[in-house]
């Protein structure tokens, strides 16, 4: 995968984490999670476009750690919101593997990257 499909990619995965923000119920726990998650789903797109300016190895390294850390917090909140009754295991299952697929494809750039082929 390119940068640019991941780009696309990243962006995607925002646009369906925003979408699904609408169902968590505004009031309570569900205003604090709902925040949460919308930060870190975001973040994971604009990280990556980070990332892709790096000025070095290491700064790729650093930035895409970022990433890294944003999606698996997304998986965090995603679980938890099942977990409190606020969404349905069907409603995060698409998102979940989603996350789980840039996290891995995240930390096997870091890995290549610290190997010095970028």
């Amino acid at each position: 995968m390119n940068s640019d499909d991941m780009k696309e990619r990243t962006m995607a995965f925002g646009l369906k984490i925003i979408r699904l923000s609408e169902a968590i119920p505004d009031r309570g726990a569900g205003r604090i999670i709902k925040g949460q998650l919308l930060r870190c789903g975001t973040s994971v797109g604009a990280n990556y476009r980070a990332a892709c300016r790096a000025k070095s190895s290491a700064d790729f390294v650093a930035k895409m750690g970022i990433v890294e850390e944003e999606a698996d917090e997304t998986m965090y909140w995603l679980e938890v919101l099942v977990k409190v009754g606020l969404l349905r295991p069907q409603d995060t299952k698409d998102l979940m593997k989603e996350a789980d697929e840039i996290l891995a494809i995240t930390v096997a750039s870091i890995k290549t990257a610290r190997k010095g082929a970028r």
